[in-house]
């Protein structure tokens, strides 16, 4: 059931039929599977998918899930996907051209404590623009 709710991202599909097909997806195509799948897959169905990377043990597979999970990494969006594409061979977002691939928050249902999670991060990132705002226009009055 959860790896169907997956597979409706066309992205996501990709990663799940390279890894099946023993296909090396890359670091950052490790990476994205895990961000976004440890939110409808456990731990052991994540990990045997990403052990399926020719290139990639169960060990680093499980170290891999241990550090997204603890990190609490947010699914990332497709621009990062796609900085991230750019620096290795395998194509993580089969179709660059298309702007709606690689958006997984248009085709996932995530939990609600992700959508909270980046609330608060751009509500802080405001926040601290908004700081360095006030302190940029702290002037200092000429002498008379």
């Amino acid at each position: 059931m959860a790896v169907d709710d997956l597979r409706r991202n066309e992205m996501m599909a990709h990663l799940l039929d390279s890894l099946e097909s023993g296909k090396d997806v890359g670091h950052y195509g490790r990476l994205v599977f895990a961000m976004v799948g440890r939110h409808f897959l456990d731990e052991e169905e994540l990990v045997g998918y990403l052990q399926k990377d020719r290139d990639f043990s169960e060990e680093e597979a499980r170290a891999l899930y241990v550090q997204v999970q603890g990190r609490d990494y947010s699914p990332p969006k497709r621009e990062k996907i796609l900085e991230w594409q750019a620096e290795q061979d395998f194509p993580i977002i089969p179709n660059p051209d298309d702007p709606d691939a690689g958006n997984v928050y248009r085709d996932l249902q995530f939990p609600e404590e992700v959508y909270d999670h980046i609330s608060g991060y751009h509500e802080q990132k405001a926040e601290a623009a908004q700081k360095g705002t006030e302190k940029g226009t702290e002037r200092v009055s000429p002498r008379p």
